[in-house]
């Protein structure tokens, strides 16, 4: 049924649930599973430390890249003690069209979301996973 699965992956314990869905999903389905980091914009804040260091956007930049490749690697870890070979992917733009135009390219049939459950992310968290939801190519799967 399944082919190909990609996971949205983040900090926060959702995904890692989402990741351990996508994972068994793969296992039961021999199917390729992809884990995907968006590589966002710096929040606006961060334009002040380049008043005081020049290179201060580029270090926080170069940090984040950093943390998103460890994250990858704990998750093909993960994966991998479990039977499943996976590999990662970071993307950068806005969280959604990345996250679409992902999808399209890799041809996937799945995308697993965690889906947090924090008062204060949940306007925008709807509005992300109905836009998801609508434009995806593939089906997609939302995880408690």
């Amino acid at each position: 049924m399944f082919s190909k699965i990609v996971v949205a992956l983040n900090d926060l314990p959702e995904s890692q649930r989402a990741l351990r869905t996508a994972i068994d999903l793969a296992r039961s389905y021999d199917a390729e599973l992809a884990t995907i980091l968006i590589l966002g914009d710096l929040p606006a804040y961060t334009s002040f430390s380049v008043v005081v260091d020049p290179g201060a956007s580029a270090a926080m930049m170069e940090e984040r890249q950093k943390f998103h490749s460890e994250m990858h690697e704990k998750a093909a870890n993960t994966a991998r003690e479990l039977g499943v070979h996976t590999y990662g992917s970071i993307v950068v733009g806005k969280e959604v069209r990345a996250i679409l135009n992902f999808l399209k390219e890799q041809r996937a049939d799945l995308l697993v979301v965690g889906l947090h459950q924090h008062d204060f992310y949940l306007s925008r968290l709807w509005n992300s996973l109905y836009d998801l939801a609508q434009d995806a190519t593939c089906s997609v799967l939302g995880v408690h």
